[in-house]
């Protein structure tokens, strides 16, 4: 399953900058980052993540908790979980014990299940930063 997408299209990643943009009350990722910018056009999306880490400090904020879930037929991802959320981890400046990845499916069943899309849901909490 390849992602359409400007940048690199990291669902993940794109998740949690809109989860932190929305507890800011700022615009979402498209408007920060608009497709129609040619700087954007296949950035890694660890950029994005960056920048949001750095609008939340400017904010005073830091990661309380971060809880993702992808949804996904395939690839199977449960070997990649570990790698995925030490990236977060370095890239957001949090510790292991804030951060929770899981995975799930569709059962076959529409979009997702037909392996024609994929999903993520982040639930994120921020912390003042004392």
């Amino acid at each position: 399953l390849g992602v359409v997408a400007h940048s690199d299209g990291d669902v993940i990643y794109h998740s949690i900058v809109d989860a932190i943009f929305g507890a800011l009350t700022l615009p979402d990722i498209g408007q920060v980052f608009q497709d129609t910018d040619p700087r954007w056009k296949g950035c890694d999306s660890s950029k994005f993540m960056e920048h949001a880490h750095t609008v939340m400090a400017d904010y005073g904020y830091k990661v309380g908790n971060i809880d993702v879930t992808l949804i996904l037929e395939r690839p199977k991802v449960a070997s990649f979980k570990p790698a995925m959320k030490k990236n977060i981890v370095n890239l957001l400046q949090t510790t292991p014990g804030r951060v929770n990845i899981k995975a799930r499916t569709h059962e076959r069943v529409d979009s997702v299940g037909e392996l024609r899309s994929l999903s993520c849901h982040v639930v994120m909490t921020l912390e003042l930063d004392t």
